[in-house]
């Protein structure tokens, strides 16, 4: 789906410009996105299965929820809409616990240069995968994985992408010291 989002510098500060997702894509301009981990208090992580019709990593066992944010959106309220649309959960801000911001820089084989700032959450999972509604174009499926999948990415296929282990060993940290 493209949507409108607000163009921002390489430092991640407004420049009072927006455009479609895609023509920031096609042009490398930076912009925000949210992704949302979540975790069960038996040490679990939420995985979702990247739709096959996505333009990037489609079918791949990624984030439990990711998108961007939209124009003139605040991150979180942008986060609690993308929670929303892709597994019908509705959280309140105290639900989301922010872990960072990271800087995404990936030029795509299909032409898509993904220029973003990934606002980082967790969240604890607190209901059950079935009573989640997937959004087709969207998720292929959901699983509880174990934690430990977080630390392990360099040694599997179709799960997370290798070329991220830190990042994914960074939330897999967080998580943990939550839990304690």
């Amino acid at each position: 789906m493209d949507e409108l989002i607000d163009i921002l510098t390489p430092e991640g500060k407004s420049t009072g410009k927006t455009a479609l997702k895609s023509e920031a894509h096609k042009n490398g301009w930076f912009h925000a996105t949210a992704h949302i981990w979540f975790f069960t208090s038996d040490k679990k992580i939420l995985l979702q299965k990247r739709a096959l019709t996505k333009k990037v990593f489609p079918g791949i066992w990624d984030i439990s929820v990711a998108g961007h944010i939209g124009a003139g959106e605040e991150v979180l309220e942008g986060a609690k809409r993308e929670v929303f649309e892709e597994i019908g959960l509705i959280l309140e801000d105290k639900d989301f616990i922010k872990i960072g911001t990271r800087i995404h820089q990936v030029n795509h084989e299909n032409g898509i240069q993904d220029n973003e700032h990934h606002h980082v959450f967790i969240a604890e999972l607190k209901t059950p995968i079935s009573e989640l509604t997937m959004q087709p174009e969207e998720v292929a499926g959901l699983e509880l994985w174990d934690l430990k999948v977080l630390k392990e990415t360099k040694n599997l296929e179709n799960v997370l992408l290798p070329r991220f282990h830190e990042y994914y060993v960074s939330v897999y940290n967080k998580i943990i010291s939550h839990l304690k």
